[in-house]
């Protein structure tokens, strides 16, 4: 008995398995809708990500100009089921809310109930989105993209480790990002 509880508390955690007492604040994140990419591999590189979780659409507005001419804005929420990245960003750090709300829905193709991984990025100090496909419809809370995106997060975010897993992700329509940031990655590995 003695040996089993050592063994459970010596048991170490993985990055991406982390612990969250959620509060039933919403988090509002704003959308970087100028920027180029979206999803999980943007830049050449691959930028660091800020924060990833799992969590189910409970909310979906009808689409509005409000923003003007820039883009369509379509806010909407997310009820927070499992956080696996958090950046620290001083003063708008994650504070464990269990709600998520953002504008960049529209034409997602998302409905209301469907079960999502998020991935978010900073910029100027806060959490953003940079747009629809940062927003990724999961097939359940066992989809294998979770299992293999905790590999990239715990090896902190060396896309090498997806190697094996690019068909996974191209059958969602990013095997030619994730391709991209390898190729990167093995490049600057060579160099230094």
């Amino acid at each position: 008995m003695l040996v089993g509880l050592i063994v459970a508390c010596n048991t170490k955690k993985s990055k991406s398995d982390i612990d969250v007492i959620f509060t039933q604040d919403t988090l509002n994140v704003g959308y970087t809708y100028w920027w180029p990419q979206d999803g999980p591999f943007i830049g050449n590189c691959g930028e660091e990500l800020s924060l990833v979780f799992t969590g189910t659409i409970t909310s979906l507005e009808t689409p509005t100009d409000d923003p003007g001419p820039l883009y369509t804005s379509q806010r909407g929420i997310i009820e927070l089921e499992k956080v696996f990245k958090i950046k620290d960003l001083d003063e708008s750090t994650y504070a464990n809310q269990k709600f998520f709300s953002t504008d960049c829905f529209h034409e997602s193709g998302l409905s209301m109930g469907d079960q999502v991984l998020v991935f978010c990025y900073d910029y100027e100090g806060d959490y953003s989105i940079p747009g629809r496909k940062s927003i990724l419809k999961i097939n359940g809370f066992d989809d294998p993209l979770i299992q293999s995106f905790r590999k990239y997060i715990d090896a902190d975010q060396n896309p090498i480790e997806l190697k094996d897993d690019i068909g996974l992700w191209a059958e969602r329509g990013f095997g030619q990002d994730l391709q991209r940031i390898i190729a990167c990655k093995k490049e600057m590995d060579r160099i230094h």
